[in-house]
């Protein structure tokens, strides 16, 4: 597992540094929030939280452009806001409001926005991988550079769909990246007994692709690895496995509570809460001159001012009507 040094961060854009640390802190801010909110009663449904693994969504989907693909999962909410997703619209969507982005009928699990690549996100494990595959055949069979980039943990890794879209894309050459977050558990399954082999991306072999496991607590690790994956697939050379090992640090879903306790225990969960990617980043932007104490709190107030103003228009707005269940349908006719 690499990362860039402090040196070579330096020749990275400071703009686009500052830009990553903000994303990873609205994520981390926003999933907080919802947490609150859930907690308190707000928020109907389950909430699968991405805190902890803000370093994964950000580090790919920077080396993305608007015109690029991603498939989410039912931890999605930061693969959402990495890409450019509006808080206000997610935030009407966890409401159940009809301002959201599924109108209110989707739901934490079920967000989409094709207008800037987000095909969805999706509650069935692994489940858009082969979507992402069909997104990746579309840009290759138009003739386009746009890749497609599936999101999925380890325990997708062992589903079938995983095998069956990973190699159809390395026989086809799709410009496809297959990103698996490695936060270790499955539910509450280690990893460690049910995958035979310390890294998935070793499975790369198997399909004839590159694969690569990098440290996902570090966003500037992932963005740099994913970023060769992206420039192999716009020049037509196919797929990449990129394994990132990252960790979760609330329950599977909120409101777990003591049960997560039953498969691993305290230490564990501080010894990994203790690498914290946005503290490493700060860390790293801090040392480097690039990040001051005045800019990082100009930083949060402003993530905080667009979370509260998210929560303000997720409130004032509208349900959906009973008609509108009627809508966003399809029937297919008789003849």
């Amino acid at each position: 597992m690499n990362s860039l040094s402090g040196e070579q961060a330096m020749k990275l854009d400071k703009q686009l540094l500052l830009d990553m640390y903000e994303r990873m802190l609205k994520i981390r801010k926003f999933e907080l929030k919802v947490e609150e909110l859930h907690l308190r009663g707000i928020l109907p449904g389950l909430k699968h939280l991405y805190i902890g693994e803000e370093a994964v969504a950000v580090g790919v989907t920077f080396n993305l452009r608007e015109d690029d693909y991603i498939g989410s999962t039912h931890r999605g909410h930061g693969h959402l806001i990495a890409k450019g997703g509006d808080v206000k619209i997610i935030m009407a969507e966890l409401y159940g409001k009809k301002t959201g982005y599924c109108k209110g009928k989707g739901g934490s699990m079920h967000i989409a926005d094709i207008n800037i690549g987000i095909l969805g996100a999706n509650g069935i494990v692994a489940a858009n991988i082969p979507i992402v595959g069909g997104a990746a055949l579309s840009a290759k069979l138009r003739g386009t550079d746009q890749v497609a980039v599936s999101f999925f943990g380890d325990g997708g890794a062992n589903e079938g769909m995983f095998h069956e879209g990973v190699n159809l894309a390395s026989v086809w050459k799709l410009p496809a990246i297959f990103v698996c977050e490695n936060n270790q558990y499955a539910i509450s399954t280690s990893q460690s007994k049910v995958t035979a082999i310390p890294n998935i991306a070793d499975r790369a072999k198997s399909y004839g692709i590159p694969g690569f496991t990098v440290d996902g607590m570090d966003v500037l690790a992932v963005y740099e690895i994913t970023g060769e994956a992206v420039a192999r697939a716009r020049e037509g050379k196919g797929p990449t496995l990129v394994e990132c090992k990252t960790y979760r640090f609330k329950g599977h879903y909120v409101g777990e509570g003591s049960r997560e306790l039953s498969y691993r225990s305290r230490e564990e969960l501080k010894k990994c809460q203790e690498k914290c990617p946005i503290q490493k980043f700060k860390r790293t932007l801090t040392k480097e001159g690039i990040l001051t104490e005045g800019l990082a709190e100009k930083i949060n107030r402003r993530i905080d001012k667009e979370i509260e103003e998210a929560i303000k228009f997720a409130e004032e707005s509208p349900y959906p009507s009973p008609e509108d269940a009627l809508e966003d349908l399809f029937f297919e006719e008789e003849t």
